[in-house]
């Protein structure tokens, strides 16, 4: 019956949340990895004969593939403190409402964030349960929602200029695969086929004096039907998803937080704005 009762204390919007933070992560970060990787072989193997072309181009790639391992642990870090942190303020908001208020650790949450006085009988100050004090204790750390909607909302903003950078390799490969289709299907195009090429310098991605820099016609064509490639643009489509979906779980953890820190503003006691 008490497992009951706490369960009524889940923070099921942030349960969802994490879970969509860590597939989104673990997707961005592994996929991506594995495709930047494959990134640096097609151009050593067909866009570049010369190693000082790409050179700058792999120091690069391995810092950003330093930044993911980085990126990872510190997702999944902070989607578990945001994880508790719903349980927490969340407890405390039933327990306003009256949902959570028979629970020990429903009364000790709600005591920590909302500023609740400790109860008092007639024989004085009353012995708190070991749970209540500990909920209290942890309450200290966790129960201050302000503080997580105003992290969350800078990380959202951040990723939101990642998911937007995730974006650009999968446009490039994307444009490389339709001219691969219009060289497969001449007659849908009317232009010549040696004039249809891949050119990695008008990317960025090579200097400009690289060669051969660009691949043409039915040598370019044949690269598209490697595995390399096809197996290298569908990493960076599921890294895109991952980022989509990571930035999804952020602003679900930001309207929870920011629904959870109004209610205890307005609601809670000994607390202004």
């Amino acid at each position: 019956m008490c497992c009951a009762r706490c369960l009524i204390g889940a923070p099921f919007a942030s349960l969802v949340a994490t879970g969509l933070c860590f597939f989104g992560v673990a997707l961005f970060c592994g996929c991506g990895h594995e495709a930047l990787t494959g990134t640096e072989q097609l151009i050593e193997t067909y866009f570049s004969k010369n190693y000082q072309d790409y050179e700058y181009l792999i120091d690069v790639i391995h810092a950003f593939q330093y930044v993911i391992y980085g990126t990872a642990s510190f997702f999944f870090l902070y989607g578990a403190l945001l994880l508790a942190e719903g349980f927490y303020t969340t407890g405390a908001v039933r327990q306003i409402f009256g949902d959570y208020r028979t629970t020990i650790c429903g009364k000790g949450l709600s005591a920590t964030v909302t500023g609740g006085p400790k109860g008092r009988g007639a024989r004085g100050p009353q012995r708190a349960h070991s749970l209540q004090r500990v909920c209290q204790c942890l309450g200290k750390w966790l129960g201050h929602p302000d503080k997580f909607v105003g992290i969350t909302y800078v990380l959202t903003i951040v990723w939101l200029l990642v998911f937007a950078c995730s974006a650009v390799p999968v446009y490039i490969y994307f444009n490389t695969w339709t001219t691969c289709q219009s060289i497969a299907n001449p007659t849908k195009t009317t232009a010549s086929i040696g004039t249809l090429c891949a050119d990695a310098r008008m990317y960025g991605v090579l200097p400009w004096n690289a060669f051969p820099g660009k691949v043409c016609g039915s040598n370019l064509l044949s690269i598209c039907k490697t595995s390399e490639f096809q197996m290298t643009f569908h990493l960076f489509i599921a890294a895109f998803v991952g980022a989509a979906a990571t930035l999804v779980s952020l602003l679900t953890f930001m309207i929870a937080a920011t629904y959870n820190f109004a209610v205890l503003k307005l609601m809670g006691r000994g607390t202004k704005f």
